[in-house]
């Protein structure tokens, strides 16, 4: 691609690079220019202009992106039309969004005429989220890049989009006289809440004693009508002998898996009884604040693994806003 200034009389079928308002219109950039733009602009004393002018080799910003942006989406991804070089990338469906950064890296490291930005990896979105854009930063860009480009996306699963399932809910919540009603009736707003975007929802609620008995009672009576079972302690856990565990290995469960390295949400556990997930709620879940919780619930409700793998890599970015409401602040 050729860019700088040349005489108008030479400019016909060339780019502009800056906008340009002529007396009865605006000349925005990109504008390929036509024999009336030359003669308007000589009419008005226009003699050079600061052009850009596409060479065989080069393919058009818009087309550059559209082909990059086409190759990347695989059903729920859809791009959006090109414009200025930028292709938007959304979400068809609430879901998690997966990100393959050693390919997004290679892709950003083909050329600096050919960006693609994203949501970090993991991330749970909602329908119509934008979750990537394709930028070409020129006007134009060689072939051959943009088909280096495509070779890099077709090596693996650049960017993904894992569709949230419509699970059917049972919320255990143990009571102690210290716990008001009042707490318990907003902790299962909130999680009906964190639930609707997927179309999830709470089909039962149990509120028992705080004791083991208690809880495994529960288990039993919903597990035959649940996919996932919530457990909220009016107590938190404290350890893997603590109420909420040996409850669930009463009713015949086996606890997994109990504290991860996000904060708030260190107390999480994770369990489960006929092939069912049980999750043991921490205390920071009774907030709305995002929290460890939310990242577990959003990946069992899109169907991917929470085990210990994925739970002990989730120290780096796990330290997330303190929620203010907390019994025990960090910071004391």
């Amino acid at each position: 691609m050729k860019f700088g200034e040349i005489p108008v009389s030479q400019a016909k079928n060339a780019l502009v690079a800056h906008a340009i308002v002529l007396p009865d219109r605006r000349l925005k950039k990109g504008h390929v220019l036509t024999q009336q733009d030359i003669t308007d602009l000589q009419n008005v004393g226009t003699e050079k202009l600061t052009v850009a002018q596409l060479e065989p080799a080069d393919v058009e910003e818009n087309t550059a992106a559209s082909r990059i942006a086409a190759a990347l989406c695989k059903a729920p991804l859809e791009p959006a039309e090109a414009f200025t070089g930028r292709v938007n990338i959304y979400a068809a469906t609430p879901g998690i969004f997966l990100a393959d950064a050693g390919l997004v890296d290679r892709l950003n490291r083909i050329s600096p005429s050919i960006t693609l930005a994203c949501l970090n990896d993991g991330q749970f979105v909602e329908h119509g989220r934008m979750v990537a854009t394709v930028k070409i930063i020129p006007f134009a860009v060689e072939d051959g890049l943009v088909g280096e480009a495509i070779d890099v996306i077709n090596q693996g699963d650049v960017l993904q989009l894992v569709s949230s399932r419509c699970l059917n809910i049972g919320l255990i919540a143990t009571r102690l006289p210290s716990l008001k009603p009042a707490t318990m009736d907003k902790t299962a707003r909130i999680l009906a809440d964190r639930l609707r975007p997927s179309g999830s929802q709470i089909v039962a609620e149990h509120r028992v004693e705080h004791s083991a008995a208690a809880v495994a009672t529960a288990i039993t009576a919903l597990q035959d009508q649940c996919d996932v079972l919530i457990i909220f302690g009016a107590s938190a856990i404290t350890d893997r002998a603590d109420v909420i565990p040996s409850g669930i290995e009463e009713s015949g469960g086996e606890v997994n898996y109990f504290g991860m390295p996000v904060d708030p949400g260190n107390l999480l556990l994770l369990g489960q009884v006929i092939g069912k997930m049980i999750i043991g709620a921490p205390g920071c879940a009774r907030s709305p604040a995002e929290n460890g919780f939310d990242w577990v619930l959003q990946r069992v409700i899109c169907g991917l693994s929470v085990d210990e793998t994925y739970l002990s890599g989730l120290g780096v970015g796990g330290l997330l806003m303190e929620i203010s409401a907390r019994p025990q602040p960090r910071e004391g």
